[in-house]
């Protein structure tokens, strides 16, 4: 634990420190597959999320071949990005097109990194946002809420 208690006007301030390091240490320590899916389970019983008509239909993006296999593939990413969000916020719409873009098999072409579906991206951001898990600031990006951490920890603690 940082040592970082001082008396003082900055005393609340350094004690948030604090207890953000030890949530954000506690996210970064646990099994990131088994956080995912135990998030996953539990965003499957949320009503406000909930893939859309056309999910089961589309590539997650240009560098894939193929639509993903899995049946709750859409719940496993809005998982994904709750994780991603409690590691490194703010984070923006660009950036997760990067972090969950790829390499693409141009046949005997090198080949190129190309990003994510931002369409996939910006919905299950805004279903989030709908249902309290994450929010938006103006300029910098979206951010976990307190009801976003307080989920994280319970799905790493049914672990």
């Amino acid at each position: 634990m940082p040592n970082n208690f001082s008396v003082g006007a900055d005393k609340s301030i350094k004690i948030y420190r604090c207890i953000n390091t030890l949530y954000l240490m506690s996210v970064k320590a646990a099994d990131p597959a088994k956080l995912i899916q135990q998030a996953a389970k539990a965003l499957e019983e949320e009503k406000d999320i909930a893939p859309p008509s056309w999910a089961k239909f589309v590539k997650t993006g240009m560098h894939k071949e193929r639509p993903p296999e899995q049946k709750n593939w859409w719940h496993i990413r809005a998982a994904s990005i709750l994780r991603k969000l409690a590691i490194n916020q703010p984070l923006g719409l660009t950036k997760f097109r990067k972090l969950y873009g790829g390499r693409k098999n141009r046949g005997h072409k090198p080949e190129h990194k190309y990003p994510a579906s931002g369409n996939i991206l910006r919905k299950i951001l805004q279903q989030l946002e709908k249902a309290g898990y994450v929010k938006t600031e103006k300029g910098k990006g979206r951010m976990l809420t307190a009801k976003g951490k307080q989920f994280l920890k319970a799905c790493q603690q049914a672990n």
